[in-house]
């Protein structure tokens, strides 16, 4: 596994700002999906993670009920927790694109959500896969290009769906790999292609941005590449990745999304 140059993801619990959002205290818990991640990766983490976990906050929603559970559970105030199975990379495609897993986490958020004399929560526990490769740039080896699958789960309100990521634009979604490079420009919208992912025909727009190697003063131009959401069993899929422009890695890409497993299948 390459050396890092201090471009690891801080995964510290950040609070975040948004209206009508709350961080779970629990949200530390992260079941590992079995994989060696090198402490190094955990140890030397910067802060960058607060952009995602904005995007990922949820909000208030109002409506009357809740699928999966009764009138009386909402009347009661108990509390509804909807979990996300883990989306990841099959190993073939792995080995094919020399990505390697970095982490896979729990990221707890609550919701308040109106329903007759009052508001009740809702739990919703999203779970990120995280991949990076390295890549030469300058003489010097960084883990610079980087894949992450997002998964949350699909709550049901009202026979409708909800879901922050439903929510979000391509844009908006970019920013979860944002995270991983310091001083990142807002992206700026390029192609567009159609690919597979989970079975389904999902619409990947390519981003350009600007950033900076994590930890260090090397700016680079950044392609990123992010995939509408995919609906799987009770979950949204959304890939997204970023890697040095160039660096040419979009059929990895391409490779990668095609791979991707869902727990819930």
């Amino acid at each position: 596994m390459s050396d890092r140059h201090d471009s690891s993801i801080d995964r510290e619990d950040a609070s975040t700002d948004r209206e009508g959002a709350s961080v779970d205290p629990d949200d530390a818990s992260a079941d590992r999906d079995d994989a060696r991640i090198d402490s190094d990766r955990r140890s030397n983490r910067s802060g960058g993670t607060s952009r995602r976990r904005f995007l990922l906050a949820g909000g208030a929603v109002g409506m009357a009920g809740l699928a999966g559970c009764t009138t009386f559970d909402v009347a009661r105030g108990e509390v509804v927790e909807f979990e996300a199975g883990t989306a990841t990379v099959a190993d073939a495609a792995l080995s094919e694109t020399d990505y390697e897993l970095n982490d896979v986490t729990t990221e707890t958020r609550t919701h308040e959500v109106d329903v007759p004399g009052g508001t009740r929560t809702v739990r919703v526990k999203n779970r990120v896969a995280e991949y990076d490769k390295a890549v030469d740039l300058f003489g010097e080896r960084y883990q610079a290009a980087v894949f992450v699958t997002l998964a949350t789960p699909r709550v049901e309100l009202l026979g409708r769906s909800y879901n922050p990521i439903a929510d979000m634009d391509n844009a908006e979604l970019a920013e979860v790999v944002l995270s991983r490079y310091d001083d990142a420009s807002d992206p700026e919208r390029g192609s567009e292609y159609t690919t597979s992912i989970l079975g389904t025909d999902a619409t990947v727009v390519v981003y350009t941005a600007q950033g900076n190697v994590q930890g260090t003063d090397i700016s680079i131009d950044l392609e990123l590449h992010v995939a509408d959401p995919v609906g799987t069993g009770g979950d949204f899929v959304v890939p997204v990745a970023a890697y040095p422009d160039s660096f040419g890695d979009g059929e990895n890409v391409r490779r990668m999304m095609n791979a991707i497993e869902h727990a819930n299948e």
